[in-house]
C-alpha cells in the first residue's frame, strides 16, 4: 500500500470527507481540552455543527470523536471525560438522558462493509467506566439498561477454524448483540457476538454470556448460567428489608 493509499485509508477512518475532516478538527483541537463548565458549554454549541443532537450536548474536555457526521445524541446526553465514540460508518445513536462516564469506548469502525454495523441505544441508559462496545456486526440497547465498569460488548468474532492459516487472515463473523429494556450489568461482564438479554435481567459481575438469556433472569458465572428469576419472590426475598436509597439524578429524570 503506498503512501496516498495509506493516507486515504485513515482519513476515511476520521471523518465523512475531507472538508469534514477539517472543520470537526478545527473545533476539537481548538475546544475538546476545554475543562470546566466554561468548555462543556463552548462545546455543547459547537459540536452541534459537526454532530447531530437535540438540544446542548453535554461533553466534558478530551473526548475523541471520530465521523462525528454520523453521531446522533438525544438531549441531555452526557459523555464524561476521556470517552472515544468511533462512528464510521454505521452511526452511534444515544439515546436522551444516557450517560457515558470516564474511558468509554463505542467503537464501529467497520473497514469490511458489514451491512448491519452501528450501535443504537435507547433513553436513560448508564455506562460505567471504560465499558467498551464494539459495533461491528450491530448493538440494539434498549431503555434503562445500566453497567458497571469495564463491561465489554463485542459484537464481531473470528473464525478460526483452519489451524494452517493465521487466524488474522480467515476473517470475522458478526451477528449482533441485542440487550433490551431494564438490564443490569454487573462490573466485568462480557457479552460476546450473536447475544439477545432479555427485558429485565440481572447478570452478575464478571459472567461470561455466550446464550441468549431470557427476560427477568437472573445470571450468574463462566459461561452465564440463569440461577432465578427477578419475578419469583424467593429469588429476591434476601433485599427485601435492604435500605434502598435514591439521588438528585433519579429525580432530574423524571
Amino acid at each position: 500500500m503506498g503512501l496516498l493509499q495509506e493516507l486515504r485509508y485513515y482519513l476515511k477512518g476520521q471523518s465523512t470527507s475531507i472538508p469534514r475532516y477539517v472543520v470537526e478538527q478545527t473545533l476539537m483541537t481548538l475546544l475538546g481540552g476545554l475543562p470546566s463548565l466554561v468548555g462543556i458549554g463552548l462545546r455543547g454549541i459547537a459540536y452541534k455543527a459537526i454532530l447531530k443532537a437535540q438540544g446542548v450536548p453535554l461533553i466534558e474536555h478530551n473526548v475523541r470523536l471520530l465521523s462525528p457526521a454520523n453521531i446522533r445524541l438525544g438531549e441531555k446526553v452526557y459523555i464524561d471525560a476521556g470517552c472515544y465514540l468511533n462512528a464510521l460508518p454505521g452511526g452511534i445513536s444515544i439515546g436522551a438522558g444516557t450517560s457515558l462516564m470516564h474511558g468509554t469506548i463505542f467503537h464501529v469502525f467497520n473497514y469490511r462493509d458489514l451491512p448491519h454495523a452501528g450501535i443504537t441505544v435507547g433513553k436513560n441508559c448508564f455506562f460505567g467506566e471504560y465499558t467498551c462496545i464494539r459495533g461491528q456486526g450491530g448493538v440494539k440497547i434498549g431503555d434503562g439498561v445500566y453497567t458497571g465498569t469495564q463491561v465489554q460488548i463485542a459484537a464481531v468474532n473470528h473464525v478460526f477454524a483452519d489451524p494452517n492459516q493465521f487466524i488474522k487472515d480467515q476473517g470475522i463473523t458478526a451477528d449482533g448483540i441485542t440487550i433490551e429494556d431494564d438490564v443490569w450489568l454487573g462490573s466485568g461482564v462480557t457479552i460476546v457476538d450473536g447475544v439477545t438479554i432479555g427485558k429485565g435481567t440481572i447478570v452478575g459481575a464478571g459472567a461470561v454470556v455466550s446464550k441468549n438469556i431470557p427476560p427477568y433472569s437472573i445470571a450468574v458465572g463462566v459461561p452465564a448460567r440463569v440461577i432465578g428469576d427477578r419475578r419469583d419472590p424467593e429469588a429476591v426475598k434476601r433485599f427485601s428489608n435492604a435500605q434502598v436509597f435514591f439521588g438528585e439524578l433519579e429525580e432530574l429524570r423524571k
